[in-house]
């Protein structure tokens, strides 16, 4: 959304802000231009990161000091201008929500950032060690998650998931599964990636076939079975079709998995996330 004209081009001007604007944060440490970004951040980022910043279904949380993707106000200015491609964070005023924003704005939403970080605990809960032995044994996480390269292919790749989510929104995500499914497949023609979504379908053959959807259109479907083979169907040519918003991976309550053994791993993926 363009919103050009002598006004807003000579406020520009006054704060600094134009063709270097990647350079430094104009407003930095403001409580006005904090409060401000604020609101713009209601407008155009909390849908995916949620209010308040701390992370929501489509994004991660933002309060942290230590981000993943970047470490200045420069960086993140960049980040928020243009995207991050192969992720589902889209250029400036490109993805449909809110309106393109002004360089302004966007280190106002920097500086409302900036007010809204917290510091890491001193010690960190859990144990990465034991939590890294757990993961790829008797917890089994390994059989459908990845990490660092190593591990199954039926469920969300997991070697970031600890620099981008909250310790309890990991802890929730095991502990209820269903309640918000991961994002999966990333594409360039979709806004944001596919969901895992749990599926069964019938081939004409009379074959079941049981897994999770890799992507689909309006004719056909990907399907990654328990296996871990794919298959590439024709919809047309299916007895049947059924999708569900279960997720494949289980229940882990507290009978299955105690608190301090899913302390211990979410320790570790934070451990790799961090990196």
């Amino acid at each position: 959304m363009f919103r050009a004209g002598c006004v807003g081009l000579l406020a520009l001007a006054i704060l600094g802000i134009g063709a270097n604007a990647e350079d430094r944060n104009p407003v930095a440490g403001s409580a006005k231009a904090a409060k401000a970004g604020g609101y713009e951040f209601r407008i155009n980022c909390a849908l995916c990161h949620g209010l308040g910043a701390h992370g929501g279904g489509r994004g991660p949380d933002l309060t942290r000091a230590v981000k993943k993707h970047t470490h200045s106000d420069a960086e993140m200015f960049q980040v928020i201008s243009n995207g991050i491609p192969g992720t589902a964070m889209p250029a400036n005023g490109t993805n449909g929500q809110g309106v393109g924003m002004t360089d302004e704005e966007i280190w106002q939403i920097i500086t409302y950032l900036r007010s809204q970080e917290v510091k890491a605990p001193a010690n960190a809960e859990g144990n990465a060690a034991r939590g890294k032995d757990l993961f790829y044994g008797d917890a089994n996480c390994s059989l459908c998650h990845m990490v660092a390269g190593k591990g199954g292919r039926l469920g969300p790749e997991l070697t970031a998931v600890g620099g981008s989510r909250t310790r309890d929104a990991i802890i929730d995500s095991v502990r209820n599964p269903s309640r918000r499914l991961a994002w999966g497949l990333t594409e360039a023609t979709k806004e944001f990636p596919q969901e895992y979504e749990s599926v069964t379908v019938v081939t004409a053959e009379g074959k079941q076939i049981k897994g999770i959807t890799l992507n689909e259109d309006s004719f056909s479907v990907q399907i990654m079975d328990t296996s871990e083979q794919i298959h590439l169907l024709e919809k047309a040519n299916l007895k049947s079709f059924q999708k569900s918003r279960q997720s494949a991976m289980p229940t882990y309550g507290t009978d299955l998995l105690s608190d301090k053994d899913l302390k211990d791993i979410v320790a570790y993926l934070s451990s790799v996330g961090a990196k």
